[in-house]
């Protein structure tokens, strides 16, 4: 009898243990982020001219802006296995471990056939060292009203699309790619 009942108050104990017991902690989102890596689209396309990309590096995620003359909103932003050239479809290898098509829906050209963006190197539109994600970022192309650009990164991590408008008739497409996840 001793035994039973010894054996009911462990077995009470543990129950009691397991009811009470918090539950497993879970890992915090790095920094905060919560984006996922899935394609990201909105808007529509537009007669505004993209006219520079440029990019920076903040604590959690590196940055890459698309500046365009006028009011541009339309975008697809999705990892590829390799990003091709719109119009021919040839590759355009990039550094990184993963690949990020980032398709604005508005022209590198103006209406009269002249290029609204013609950076110094269509390879390296920016100086990735020192960047904990971007490896490499190069114009694919522009074609139809649309450009397209190759964005290599380190890893296929979360990122964010987001249009901000301003400064005057200019408006901005902004592409975050988290560090980690």
């Amino acid at each position: 009898m001793k035994y039973i009942k010894a054996w009911l108050a462990v077995v009470g104990l543990l129950a009691a243990f397991i009811l009470v017991a918090p539950a497993p902690a879970q890992a915090a989102p790095y920094c905060g982020i919560t984006w996922g890596s899935m394609a990201k689209t909105a808007g529509t396309g537009s007669s505004a001219t993209v006219s520079n990309v440029r990019a920076g590096a903040h604590a959690c995620f590196d940055r890459m802006v698309i500046d365009v003359n006028g009011h541009a909103n339309g975008y697809i932003v999705q990892y590829v296995s390799v990003v091709q050239r719109p119009g021919s479809g040839q590759a355009v290898p990039v550094r990184g471990a993963a690949d990020l098509q980032v398709t604005v829906l508005a022209p590198a050209y103006t209406s009269t056939g002249s290029a609204s963006y013609n950076p110094a190197n269509r390879n390296e539109l920016f100086n990735t060292a020192g960047y904990t994600t971007f490896r490499q970022a190069a114009l694919a192309g522009s074609f139809e009203g649309r450009t397209t650009i190759a964005l290599g990164v380190r890893a296929r991590l979360p990122f964010t699309v987001f249009v901000l408008d301003g400064p005057g008739n200019t408006s901005r497409i902004v592409i975050d790619v988290a560090h980690l996840w």
